[in-house]
């Protein structure tokens, strides 16, 4: 005879080893490709390795030969002021990367191409373009910007003996010179500053118009003026008794004094600086603005 309690735990064992059994049943070994993982094929992996270094370098010689064209071809038939065509146009032709790949490669490469590689190719399209670009139109290969302002521009008169700056700053394009009431700006009144540009600065063309109550001047710059006064002008002082300012300039810069006239009356004089030069491949124009006011001194009046 078997006891209950005997019974019923060999009826709980084989419950047990009755759903083990069918568990093991329902279970479905799944391969490689079911569980999202493509099976490694050694020699179609070189394959797509090869193909996206053809495309690689296919993208670098489209992008360089646009950039050819962009600089030697399209930007000499262009004009500054319609300049952003010179971007875009060879931006837009990254739509032309797919059909290039199936012009060029062969059709063992072509079956590796999708939506990534278009999407790495626009990338690497667009980067070279901009790098090609910045070389192709700075020195030695072009130059399309104008000479500019060394460091800034001064002003000073200069009585024979003394060479005084004022010292109002130069920085907003206005210097203001107080003088006695009634009275004018002393002594010859001379504008000086420096040119500096990454070619020659000397090759470019200075004009300088000073307008004073609607009567336009165009003055000459005395090419000896820095030569003859260097020291004059390396310890000049300013209308508060400091230094004046370092205005002496590189080796390689263009210096100019330009003589303003002698005893300025009171008023705004207005200096117009326009710098043109003959640039790779366009004509580069710089334009400087500046003013020089001459106003009396107000008298305190005490109660």
């Amino acid at each position: 005879m078997v006891d209950l309690q005997t019974a019923m735990a060999a009826a709980a064992a084989e419950r047990k080893q009755r759903a083990g059994a069918a568990s093991e049943e329902r279970k479905v070994r799944r391969s490689g490709p079911n569980l999202g993982i493509e099976p490694f094929d050694p020699v179609k992996h070189v394959s797509k390795e090869k193909a996206d270094t053809a495309s690689m370098w296919l993208v670098i010689a489209f992008s360089v030969v646009v950039s050819l064209m962009m600089r030697y071809v399209l930007m000499p038939n262009t004009s500054p002021e319609k300049s952003d065509i010179l971007y875009l146009m060879p931006l837009s032709a990254i739509i032309l990367i797919p059909q290039v790949h199936r012009m060029v490669m062969p059709k063992s490469f072509q079956e590796f191409y999708g939506k990534g590689t278009w999407f790495k190719a626009g990338f690497l399209h667009t980067f070279t373009f901009l790098a090609m670009s910045f070389l192709l139109v700075n020195p030695p290969m072009g130059d399309i910007v104008a000479p500019k302002l060394a460091s800034h521009w001064a002003i000073a008169t200069d009585d024979g003996e003394i060479l005084l700056f004022n010292e109002d700053s130069s920085k907003d394009g206005i210097i203001e010179w107080e003088v006695e009431n009634n009275g004018r700006l002393d002594g010859e009144v001379w504008l000086l500053f420096a040119l500096a540009d990454n070619v020659n600065s000397d090759g470019a063309e200075v004009v300088v118009e000073l307008t004073h109550q609607s009567v336009v001047t165009e003055l000459a710059s005395d090419e000896y003026y820095w030569a003859n006064n260097s020291d004059r002008i390396a310890n000049a002082t300013k209308t508060d008794n400091s230094s004046a300012p370092n205005l002496v300039p590189h080796s390689k810069d263009q210096p100019f004094a330009i003589n303003l006239g002698s005893n300025l009356a009171v008023g705004s004089h207005d200096i117009l600086v326009t710098i043109t030069e003959d640039g790779d491949p366009w004509e580069n124009e710089r334009v400087y603005k500046w003013k020089l006011v001459v106003v009396e001194a107000v008298e305190s009046t005490e109660s």
